[in-house]
């Protein structure tokens, strides 16, 4: 997160956008934080195995919704070499997260973690919705949530954050574009 904003201002001073590239980036960044909003509402963060709403179809949808909302920046940005650059950026940061994650949810949820990871891919999503076991097939009833987003969950979960970051990203890039010309 602190890498974000330290790349935020290098950012603003190479990027040209223009209207049409705002619209869309605007609506890829949109995207992706409907899907973040909807992966924050769902998790309980080391207390079960998020498995419902976007977890029944993606291992990782925080990471998938970070990748639309940072791709829709670059394209916003308006110049060729941003969105490569956000891809290398995105899979050297959250390559690593994602392999740490890995192995902390197998230590917390042992089988039940192997079961999901076997069954849910991590970045494309499958079509039909996850489905755990039944209990006693291997799988503790107690570790795994398939229930859908909460409102409760997205604020607890701090995603409003997302939300307002984005949103000052396309605001500074709209101020360049329209009020200062590109």
């Amino acid at each position: 997160m602190r890498l974000t904003w330290a790349l935020a201002l290098p950012f603003l001073l190479l990027a040209q956008p223009s209207p049409e590239l705002l619209v869309l980036g605007g609506a890829l960044s949109l995207a992706g934080l409907a899907l973040r909003a909807a992966a924050a509402g769902s998790i309980q963060k080391d207390r079960s195995l998020a498995a419902g709403g976007p977890y029944a179809h993606v291992r990782h949808p925080l990471y998938v919704g970070t990748f639309f909302t940072g791709l829709g920046l670059a394209l916003a940005g308006g110049r060729w070499f941003l969105p490569p650059a956000f891809l290398g950026l995105f899979l050297w940061v959250y390559g690593r997260s994602i392999r740490q994650e890995n192995g902390k949810l197998e230590w917390l949820f042992g089988e039940s973690y192997r079961h999901y990871r076997r069954e849910v891919p991590a970045f494309i999503p499958r079509l039909r919705p996850y489905r755990p076991p039944a209990p006693g097939e291997g799988q503790g009833p107690d570790l795994v949530c398939t229930e859908g987003p909460s409102l409760g969950l997205y604020v607890r979960n701090k995603e409003w954050k997302a939300v307002l970051g984005t949103a000052a990203g396309f605001g500074l890039l709209w101020v360049k574009a329209v009020l200062l010309g590109g």
